[in-house]
């Protein structure tokens, strides 16, 4: 069966550097990186004489979801072209969202696709130092108001996805160290190896 994965978390987790370690090992994979979507938000905050801000209200209001509607347009299209669309970003609003996914496993089965959550789980210190570590403009505001950013973000395993009757609906990839990290790809890619024959 086909699948769209969605590799998610809270920013600095380290979604992209698993999601892009999973999309090379794994067969037959379109990699999506919704940050690739960014030059274009950049400039809307520019057309629009905003200050570029990705936690702001205008972000929210005028760009957020149409980010999310874009990749995720993309990932189904994609998956007529090929068996396993992988999609590396946060969804946070969207994984909680009990419509959002029900809606989306819907489209999903029109393509004979499955939905898999996989949730990045890193400590709230190394999500701040590796968001320190890649120096990156869209951190700065959270960087610089880091308790304000931590109490809007929502770090609990969004477990209400699971359904123990299904094996990889939602994997939980444990990524605070290189031990958690080689452990869970490999638990990971043996149960996404099964379920994709």
């Amino acid at each position: 069966m086909k699948k769209l994965i969605l590799v998610t978390s809270p920013p600095s987790s380290g979604k992209t550097y698993v999601s892009k370690k999973l999309a090379k090992v794994l067969k037959h994979v379109v990699y999506l990186d919704k940050d690739t979507l960014i030059p274009l938000s950049k400039q809307i905050f520019v057309a629009a004489g905003e200050e570029y801000n990705r936690s702001s209200p205008f972000f929210e209001k005028f760009i957020r979801d149409y980010e999310y509607d874009t990749i995720v347009d993309l990932a189904l299209e994609a998956l007529e072209y090929d068996d396993i669309v992988l999609i590396n970003a946060p969804f946070s609003q969207e994984i909680r969202d009990e419509n959002y996914i029900h809606n989306l496993k819907s489209k999903l089965k029109e393509k004979n696709a499955s939905l898999v959550i996989i949730w990045v789980v890193a400590t709230l210190e190394v999500c701040k130092q590796r968001m320190i570590a890649r120096n990156s403009d869209r951190d700065t505001w959270k960087l610089a108001n880091w308790d304000e950013y931590i109490a809007g973000e929502n770090f609990d395993i969004p477990t209400a996805l699971d359904d123990p009757r299904v094996i990889d609906d939602l994997l939980i990839f444990k990524n605070s160290t290189d031990e958690e990290f080689n452990e869970s790809m490999g638990r990971i890619v043996d149960v996404l190896e099964e379920t994709t024959k």
